[in-house]
């Protein structure tokens, strides 16, 4: 099989849909049915796609489906990983049928993007502030009585906008208290403030106490133990939240939603809520990651590599996305211009990392000697700087291929309407849409 499972979606429009020249990666010259694309016996290492073209490798997005849902299982915890990291109903849709509980998005346009493709439980990460945003959420709810959303709350004054919005609805609006961190994103900065805000929402008509979430995600910094050990003291500060919500009996759900996980600690976020004991109502230990699915080749990759360590496991997540091009322009010894560029490869936290050299045609692409590095990038260029006197500098040619790997999947999913998946050969055999 070398399709994804479609997790119950509603996903056939997108094979069925005509593709037209102009698609980014795509070689084509006329429509093609995306549901075609894996019969067109594309190659990549034969130079056959356009280039710059991104990659999905499909045995390991298998590999860390399977391994997530193994994690959770071991951890008795719940997976409603972050689609704001692919945006992709394809991608939605194998994570729910590998079992995960529901989705995370954090706008209420990814909402309406999810629900149309059938997703039918979100915890949306986020405020909603905005009134357009808050209606059109709000009649989802109305017109769709088998959709289930959560949302979160960190202030009165955003209690009050939708508690105003929400009370007339046939079924109470379900909230999660963000708890924050000083001097970072939103979220409440002390645990007095944040059971002010579950006390507001349990008393207002239309809402109801769902939860307590937070982000441990920005606790990144040079000393890793000093961020273990502020990661751990927030959880443990989410679950004293919910043990004091439930004294006081504010929780008006069948179940309590106790939330967190970026994707470099769930480790340490599924430990921390394990055995969540002496509380009313069952607790359900949600995890949000999202960039499990791909991993990378750069800033998860080294904090997965803590995290394997910390498990004690070997055969961790494998970096799943690849963005490859074409040599342009060999102006120098030593310097390679490739035909990918910022708007084709995240470069927020680090540069692509050059993985493997090809020149078109069969056999199998070689490694890149130590070295080699993108040390800058333009729109549409990347400078691929290459060892002085390694023989690489005289065998890189123009038209060579070159694949990088890159880091933090979200910004440069979000650079793609279409990815191809390919085999461990490089065929290529389905496309994965964004919504963006």
């Amino acid at each position: 099989m070398f399709t994804l499972p479609k997790g119950g979606l509603a996903l056939a429009t997108l094979d069925e849909q005509l593709l037209y020249p102009g698609v980014k990666g795509l070689p084509i010259t006329e429509p093609l049915r995306q549901g075609a694309i894996g019969v067109q016996g594309w190659n990549v290492l034969r130079a056959d796609t356009s280039f710059p073209v991104a990659l999905l490798k499909a045995a390991a997005l298998r590999h860390n489906l399977d391994w997530m849902r193994e994690f959770c299982a071991r951890n008795k915890a719940t997976l409603a990983p972050h689609g704001k990291t692919t945006m992709s109903p394809q991608l939605f849709g194998a994570q729910l049928a590998n079992g995960a509980w529901g989705m995370t998005l954090a706008s209420a346009t990814q909402v309406q993007l999810a629900h149309r493709f059938g997703v039918r439980r979100v915890l949306l990460a986020n405020q909603l502030v905005a009134g357009a945003d808050i209606h059109s959420m709000l009649r989802l709810l109305h017109d769709d009585p088998d959709f289930e959303l959560y949302a979160l709350a960190d202030s009165l004054a955003g209690v009050r906008r939708l508690a105003q919005a929400a009370a007339k609805l046939a079924r109470p609006l379900p909230l999660l208290v963000e708890m924050g961190l000083p001097g970072k994103r939103a979220g409440c900065r002390s645990a007095e403030q944040a059971m002010i805000v579950a006390r507001a929402i349990a008393a207002a008509p239309g809402l109801a106490l769902a939860g307590i979430e937070g982000y441990e995600g920005l606790l990144v910094s040079d000393d890793r133990a000093a961020d273990v050990r502020a990661v751990d003291a927030f959880v443990a500060q989410l679950v004293a939240l919910v043990r004091q919500a439930d004294a006081e009996q504010l929780f008006g759900c069948p179940e309590v939603l106790l939330s967190a996980g970026g994707s470099a600690y769930f480790d340490l976020v599924a430990r921390g809520f394990a055995g969540v004991d002496g509380v009313s109502l069952p607790v359900r230990a949600i995890l949000r990651s999202g960039c499990y699915l791909t991993s990378d080749h750069g800033t998860y990759h080294r904090l997965l590599g803590e995290l394997d360590a910390r498990e004690q496991r070997a055969g961790g997540l494998r970096p799943a996305l690849e963005v490859w091009s074409m040599v342009q322009s060999r102006p120098e010894p030593t310097l390679a211009i490739l035909g990918m560029g910022k708007r084709d490869a995240s470069y927020d936290i680090d540069l692509p990392i050059p993985l493997l050299a090809h020149h078109p045609g069969p056999g199998t692409p070689c490694a890149l000697p130590a070295g080699c590095a993108i040390v800058k990038m333009n729109d549409q260029h990347a400078y691929l700087q290459l060892p002085p006197e390694h023989a690489i500098c005289t065998t890189l040619g123009v038209g060579d291929l070159v694949g990088c790997g890159i880091s933090h999947p979200c910004t440069t999913f979000d650079k793609w309407p279409l990815l191809l998946a390919v085999d461990d050969d490089y065929n290529v055999r389905y496309g994965v849409n964004t919504f963006f």
